[in-house]
């Protein structure tokens, strides 16, 4: 099993690129931490998923969360930031859907999160020969070490030219 982080991505270089051919099932990496705010909580709310628990401190004690919460779409947002950080993909991370998605905590202001990530499947396209696909199973954690995320997300990577 071989480890990666965001800090040893970064220190490959920026120009270093990553191929189908680099992965391999059992790889696993880090990245983060992000720290999250109030404010930001409550701005990416506004935008996207404007709920009393994720725009309001006040409301948001009489809610289900009992205080306020980043949106799980806000802890998704920021778990793509951090898989970009530490997978440096040729061409960037284009995502080829996502088979599970769960948020088992909510994430709440003054937390950090990061990353842990495991290569669960590597596979050349069968249809498309300069492509394949690789499974990644995420965990987003907050500073506790409890999840706020988990994901198996399929992400298409080309592959090395010949």
């Amino acid at each position: 099993m071989t480890h990666a982080s965001s800090q040893g991505a970064s220190a490959k270089g920026k120009s270093a690129r990553l191929y189908l051919e680099d992965f391999a099932v059992g790889q696993v990496y880090t990245a983060g931490p992000i720290p999250v705010s109030a404010d930001a909580i409550k701005a990416y709310a506004r935008l996207f998923d404007p709920q009393p628990f994720h725009t309001d401190e006040e409301l948001a004690r009489s809610t289900f969360f009992q205080g306020l919460v980043a949106s799980g779409w806000h802890t998704a947002s920021l778990t793509m930031s951090l898989v970009v950080q530490t997978l440096p993909i040729t061409g960037g991370v284009i995502g080829g859907g996502v088979d599970e998605l769960r948020w088992p905590k909510p994430l709440r202001p003054g937390d950090e999160l990061r990353l842990e990530g495991e290569i669960v499947e590597v596979r050349p396209s069968r249809t498309k020969p300069g492509q394949g696909l690789v499974r990644v199973r995420t965990t987003t954690l907050n500073r506790a070490g409890e999840a706020v995320q988990t994901m198996i997300a399929n992400l298409v990577v080309p592959r090395r030219p010949a």
